[in-house]
């Protein structure tokens, strides 16, 4: 929008709202606050002539005592457009003085710090006309409390919006002031967590109108929702599959398979290295946004693994394999911990690390054979198809290329093969994207959770290794006394209270661990988690829980966030832990709580036009809906049993057992001498034991 216009927009924007609702300078000529900091994306900007603070008292105290307002400057280290204003203002001497002049400058990493970033993009949702992301750039008084907010600009824009909101402090403060709290207002009004209501019985026909809904906006030809740009939205696929299995509708099987063909096979997908980028620019999964963040792969190896267990389908086997293998050599600490997201850029360019011209292929392949089959089978164009480059994207008519060259599938896939790895090993010659290191306690437990899935898809014994160790690295080095959670970890440090989804997560993967070692110390630590996140997150009238503890320093507003997106909200995630976690426990405590959260839902469920903003909360609705298997597996070939069970798709089924009974409620009375029985069981009561996995498969279905 136009600056001229923020202030008539802004005002009666809040009132209907309120109404309604009741690279870096290496020459370090100038460094600035960032520089004790250990964030990736803080430190980008630890030279920069803006004179930048990290999100904290000294910066919100400095604004008060220098009467300033306040810049809040929120982006991430993998994100394109960050590092373009970056370099276009921020380096900039003319735009440094102008904002050290006027204003207290913040940054943050919104990885870090996400608490901080859903108050400001509330703001900017609320305030802008336009659409919000990130650099998210907002404006706010000397107390924090926001006056309007926007994402990237210009250099020539961005000095234009610095000078307005510099003179209207000084002209008309009364009006920012005015403004200032309407917005505060409006964010505590959209934010606050709702009481619970009484709603009417869940039912199967709810789930098949969400199913319905989502199919309404498919793009049946590509796969994904209708549009662009395009994100996986793992969620959604998740329970588009478990509904074809629940229900025979092979249409919800159709359009997810149809999506995650899509997916692997355009260049959205690494073809050379695994590993899917963040999203697609346009409706054909061609063209990707390059950056590799952890948690868009660690939901799509959950999401492929449920895949292959229920298809078969030998592709999808291959993206996981080679997806881990990407994870295991690129975003995985030597301590097992993992990374949280590579670049989109490098050598300045967006993209540049991936793609390929065909002097750069010949170059390597030679002039034969191989570089052209090469080319045809993944689209390569004499200009290029991408900027003048090429993307890998993999020809959809492989009988073309079969035919021309007189090939043999096996000849094929082999050239395809071998032509790759040589390409594989020149690529990584090249300067890399940048990594940001830090480890970020969410992101950590659902890749924890991709490779238990993983496990039990594939059972290869190093997902499952990989599985532990990682949870064990996260008990260790973020979770603290009391059961008290830290966010990220970077250098040996570990640091920033955790928030909802970080316990909610975490909670998920070691109920996971549980699931493939059958090692009751993760149910322990998992109600410990859960516990001590019901204390402390709470909302005192609303079964919700606020995204932030209540041992954090106070922001303008306590949030509940409950919309699932790229990531499910934490408050999903955590109903679907505490059912799971008290079905496993027999502690009708945490399955209560999950279903209160589910019954608030339900109206905006039924009420929405977007669907896939609730796929979380739908799967959770589906388990209370078709209640869950307890799939107990006791005696000496446990292992065994579990192993040949996991290899299908039960996605309502919970595993549980050992060699013995254990401690576990459900298991008591279970072990039979010298046998090894599997009993499969709903709200306690057992079907008759089976010695066989397929015979207990055979009892689900």
């Amino acid at each position: 929008m136009r600056i001229s216009e923020w202030p008539r927009f802004c005002l009666f924007g809040l009132l209907v709202l309120l109404a309604s609702c009741g690279g870096s300078n290496q020459a370090h000529k100038h460094t600035n606050a960032l520089v004790n900091e250990n964030s990736p994306y803080l430190l980008q900007h630890a030279h920069n002539p803006v004179n930048w603070y990290p999100w904290g008292a000294e910066a919100l105290q400095k604004a008060k005592e220098e009467d300033k307002l306040i810049v809040i400057s929120v982006g991430y280290a993998a994100c394109h457009w960050c590092h373009v204003m970056e370099h276009e203002s921020f380096e900039d001497s003319t735009v440094a003085r102008i904002m050290n002049e006027n204003f207290v400058a913040i940054k943050v990493d919104r990885e870090e710090r996400p608490d901080v970033d859903n108050i400001y993009m509330t703001a900017c949702q609320l305030a802008a006309e336009g659409g919000c992301g990130w650099p998210l750039n907002a404006f706010a008084l000397p107390n924090g409390q926001p006056v309007w907010a926007g994402t990237y600009f210009p250099k020539k824009e961005w000095l234009e919006v610095l000078k307005y909101f510099a003179d209207l402090y000084q002209t008309d403060r009364d009006k920012l002031e005015e403004y200032g709290q309407l917005l505060a207002e409006g964010i505590q009004s959209v934010s606050r967590p709702k009481p619970l209501e009484e709603s009417s019985e869940l039912s199967p026909d709810a789930l098949q109108t969400g199913a319905s809904a989502i199919l309404e906006q498919a793009d049946l030809q590509f796969g994904g929702l209708k549009g662009a740009p395009k994100f996986p939205l793992p969620s959604v696929f998740r329970f588009l599959l478990r509904q074809h299995v629940l229900t025979g509708q092979d249409s919800l099987l159709r359009f997810a398979t149809t999506t995650l063909d899509a997916m692997m096979s355009g260049g959205l997908y690494d073809h050379l290295g695994g590993g899917f980028a963040r999203y697609s620019t346009d409706t054909q999964w061609e063209v990707p946004h390059f950056e590799k963040m952890l948690y868009d792969n660690a939901q799509l190896v959950s999401l492929y693994s449920e895949a292959y267990q229920l298809t078969g389908k030998e592709a999808y086997k291959t993206v996981l394999e080679e997806t881990l293998e990407f994870i295991a050599r690129e975003m995985t600490s030597p301590e097992g911990g993992f990374y949280s997201s590579l670049d989109a850029d490098s050598e300045g360019e967006e993209g540049r690390f991936y793609t390929w011209t065909a002097e750069e292929v010949t170059a390597v392949l030679g002039e034969g054979q191989a570089a052209q089959v090469f080319m045809d089978y993944y689209s390569f164009r004499p200009g290029g198809n991408w900027e003048g480059r090429n993307i890998l994207i993999r020809e959809k008519n492989v009988q073309k290329i079969l035919d021309e060259y007189k090939l043999s599938s096996s000849e094929l896939n082999q050239i395809i093969a071998d032509a790759g790895s040589k390409l594989f090993t020149a690529r990584a010659k090249r300067p890399r994207p940048g990594l940001d290191d830090k480890q970020v306690t969410s992101w950590n437990a659902m890749m924890i959770s991709g490779y238990a899935h993983a496990f039990q898809a594939l059972q290869t014994p190093g997902y499952r290794d990989a599985a532990v160790r990682a949870g064990e690295l996260l008990q260790e080095k973020l979770v603290q006394d009391e059961w008290r959670i830290l966010r990220t970890y970077k250098d040996g440090q570990a640091k920033i209270n955790g928030f909802l989804d970080d316990y909610a997560f975490t909670i998920e993967a070691f109920l996971d661990l549980y699931a493939i070692t059958f090692e009751e110390k993760w149910l322990e630590r998992a109600e410990a988690l859960a516990q001590y996140a019901l204390k402390h997150f709470s909302a005192e009238d609303s079964p919700m829980l606020y995204y932030t503890s209540d041992l954090d320093p106070a922001l303008i507003a306590r949030t509940a966030k409950t919309e699932d997106n790229v990531i499910p909200s934490g408050n999903s995630t955590m109903g679907r832990a505490l059912l799971h976690l008290g079905t496993y426990l027999y502690d009708t405590t945490y399955t209560q709580r999950a279903r209160q959260m589910l019954h608030r839902m339900v109206g905006e469920m039924e009420e929405t036009t977007a669907p896939s903003y609730f796929s979380n909360w739908t799967n959770l609705y589906s388990e209370l809906t078709y209640p869950l298997y307890e799939v107990a597996i006791v005696g000496e070939a446990f292992a065994e049993r579990r192993q040949a069970l996991q290899q299908h798709y039960l996605p309502n089924a919970l595993f549980l057992g050992g060699a013995d009974e254990g401690s576990l409620e459900l298991l008591k009375g279970k072990l039979q001498e010298g046998e090894t029985f599997i009993y499969v069981c709903q709200n306690k009561v057992c079907q008759l034991p089976v010695h066989e996995a397929e015979e207990a498969v055979r009892q689900m279905q």
